[in-house]
């Protein structure tokens, strides 16, 4: 998949240079150009999916880069961005630096340089969102496992409502002192309940865990929270007991 680029620049000449070079690339394509900052602002409130990476000048009518790197800044938006320039001084290079600018590219600059950092830029962040996307995936799995080896059928409502629980306090370790009055709010709200309902179901999948799980499992997660021989943990402790366990397993991966 090419890697693609939108081009900010006043200077059409050099836009073209840009655009007649990457049309012979098999990895990058120009996909998206803007003449000036105000145009540059607009594709991204609309079109942000159009590209992976931004070629911006710093002085352009209408408004220049800084003031596009500022919006960005003040809109939350995460797009790699090398600032083209003319001028090189210290200052301006630190400017742009503390926007968010991953290179500063002096012109006139080597077109093939260009494409090596383009490439590599754009890689990272895949690799960086391919990571965590894995990560993710396996979280899943993980809590899918260790909820049928508890002996918690999946078809049961509880089954989904106790795996989004864990999931969302393995995420948000601040839900752990709020599981009632934040996390069953939620959960209702994402799966069109009452929180009763949603406490009451995971309530019964605990019991149902209780009669059909593996022993032994259950002794390794809940041992050192509830006496396995007395009483079943609480919603909380269940839910929070197991969330701890996936956190200090991935730890230990790592």
């Amino acid at each position: 998949m090419k890697i693609k680029v939108l081009v900010v620049d006043d200077n059409a000449a050099q836009v073209s240079l840009i655009k007649k070079y990457f049309n012979e690339s098999d990895e990058v394509e120009v996909t998206l150009s803007a003449s000036n900052g105000m145009d540059a602002i607009d594709i991204l409130k609309n079109k942000s999916s159009e590209f992976d990476i931004m070629l911006l000048d710093l002085v352009m009518p209408m408004k220049d880069g800084i003031g596009v790197l500022n919006y960005m800044k003040e809109n939350n938006i995460d797009k790699k961005v090398i600032v083209m320039s003319s001028f090189g001084e210290e200052e301006t290079i630190r400017s742009v630096c503390e926007l968010g600018v991953k290179y500063f590219a002096l012109k006139p600059f080597d077109m093939d340089n260009l494409k090596k950092v383009i490439i590599n830029l754009v890689k990272i962040n895949r690799s960086k969102e391919e990571l965590i996307e894995l990560q993710d995936k396996d979280i899943q799995i993980q809590v899918t496992n260790i909820l049928h080896a508890l002996g918690i059928p999946s078809h049961i409502k509880g089954y989904q409502y106790i795996r989004s629980a864990i999931l969302m306090v393995y995420d948000n370790p601040g839900f752990i002192g709020g599981i009632t009055k934040e996390l069953y709010p939620d959960l209702s709200v994402k799966f069109n309940t009452s929180m009763q309902r949603v406490e009451r179901a995971i309530r019964h999948a605990i019991e149902v865990s209780w009669l059909r799980g593996d022993i032994d499992l259950m002794e390794e997660i809940f041992g050192h929270s509830v006496d396995i021989d007395r009483a079943k943990p609480t919603n909380s402790e269940f839910i929070v007991t197991i969330a701890d366990k996936l956190r200090l397993d991935m730890i230990n991966v790592k």
